[in-house]
């Protein structure tokens, strides 16, 4: 069995007295695309600024393709790609410029022109990055990780600020080196995208690791169906707590915020009449009650009791 492309293991990140990664531990298998995901402040950015090399663990270990990222930093960077969400090129560089200068720090870069061809920045090579639109820089961040022919690439919110076909394209390009043997780390805040692309996925809440599977496996996890209750003014006080004693065990419920819940559980009539009921027993007054299929940002929010917002 292969080592794995990322491997942490109690890592431990404290600020002041705030502790962003709480005895963390998780692993990324190589060739594969595992999205890291957790609302803001929940410790992603330290714990993969940690595997980059830009921090060092104030506890537990970290290893990046078999290496001390922080002490053994100089020959981890030729085999890694960084891809930030913003930044990453001077104001008044011009977009291709700055492509065929970070190719020139590598031995064996990949094709330039490919890459302005496939990421679609023909109509943006001789602008300046200052005047370059979110998703043009985006695309010009992704073309300068991947330039360089990283065996492992860490990508920060990939396709904000993109239009659909250029969402679309980058996605298949990630799925393309995913398909080279290329390993990819992805955080993201559109659980659409962590859903079609991720062979894996792990949820951080409060610098802890809450959960891990594949989208297949986190959305059913044993439970077949949702319930989204939307209601017309501020629930009473225990409404979480006296709905599931009224469903059972078998059923989760999660208040999302004062005016809306989410139920967890089986998926058929009885569990959306007994909350119909409880609504009419409680004076509560339902806006919406919509029974479907769990989808991964329900999975989220049951887990963290918080969207995930850029």
């Amino acid at each position: 069995m292969s080592e794995p492309a990322v491997l942490i293991s109690g890592l431990e990140m404290q600020y002041g007295d705030k502790r962003a990664v709480d005895g963390l531990s998780m692993q990324v298998d190589r060739g594969s695309i595992t999205a890291v995901l957790g609302p803001n402040g929940a410790g992603k950015t330290t714990t993969l600024e940690t595997c980059e090399g830009y921090r060092r663990p104030q506890a537990g270990t970290v290893r990046v393709l078999g290496l001390d990222p922080h002490r053994e930093r100089a020959a981890l960077l030729p085999r890694i790609g960084v891809m930030l969400q913003a930044g990453g090129a001077w104001s008044g560089v011009r977009a291709m410029e700055m492509l065929d200068h970070i190719a020139s720090l590598h031995a064996h870069p990949l094709d330039t022109a490919m890459l302005h061809d496939r990421l679609g920045l023909g109509d943006c090579g001789r602008t300046p990055y200052r005047r370059l639109s979110g998703g043009q820089q985006q695309r010009l961040g992704l073309a300068m990780a991947l330039v360089g022919r990283p065996e492992l690439v860490f990508v920060d919110e990939p396709t904000a600020g993109m239009d659909p076909q250029a969402r679309r394209t980058t996605w298949e390009l990630l799925e393309e080196i995913r398909g080279d043997g290329v390993t990819v780390v992805l955080t993201t805040h559109h659980m659409d995208e962590a859903e079609r692309l991720a062979d894996q996925i792990h949820i951080i809440d409060r610098g802890r690791l809450i959960a891990s599977g594949s989208p297949t496996e986190l959305t059913s996890g044993g439970r077949s169906a949702t319930i989204r209750l939307v209601v017309t003014r501020p629930f009473p006080d225990g409404a979480p707590e006296s709905l599931r004693r009224e469903l059972g065990s078998e059923t989760e419920v999660t208040q999302l915020d004062d005016r809306s819940m989410l139920v967890t559980g089986p998926a058929d009539g009885g569990t959306l009449g007994t909350v119909s009921r409880w609504c009419e027993k409680h004076d509560v007054l339902p806006e919406s009650l919509t029974l479907g299929r769990a989808t991964l940002e329900d999975v989220f929010l049951r887990l963290t009791g918080r969207e995930l917002v850029p």
